[in-house]
């Protein structure tokens, strides 16, 4: 069965090894977003990126570069988002968080 329905994608950007409270912040947000009961979460690692402060991090062997960049993306109805939104400006010292609406198709086996 194929669904279409209205969704919000919300995407959020820092660096992997961005903390709070001592546990990694990619960790917190699936975590809280799983305790929201939101549709679901995924946490996608860069190989290059820079960032307000134009600093350059990458994957390249040669660099060794630390703290590539992370996104976590989560897509649900918006009331669901706004949900995780106190706890992200709780969490969430320096990043960048953006909110788009989409339409979503959503594949389910009838049963």
């Amino acid at each position: 069965m194929k669904i279409h329905e209205d969704a919000v994608i919300l995407r959020i950007f820092f660096g992997e090894h961005d903390r709070h409270n001592g546990k990694p912040i990619y960790k917190l947000i699936v975590m809280k977003a799983k305790e929201l009961k939101l549709a679901g979460a995924t946490v996608i690692k860069g190989l290059m990126g820079f960032g307000a402060k134009s600093h350059l991090h990458t994957s390249n062997i040669l660099t060794l570069s630390e703290n590539l960049p992370v996104i976590v993306e989560i897509v649900d109805c918006k009331e669901n988002i706004e949900k995780l939104l106190p706890f992200l400006d709780e969490t969430i010292e320096d990043g960048l968080i953006t909110m788009e609406d989409v339409k979503i198709i959503k594949y389910s086996i009838k049963k």
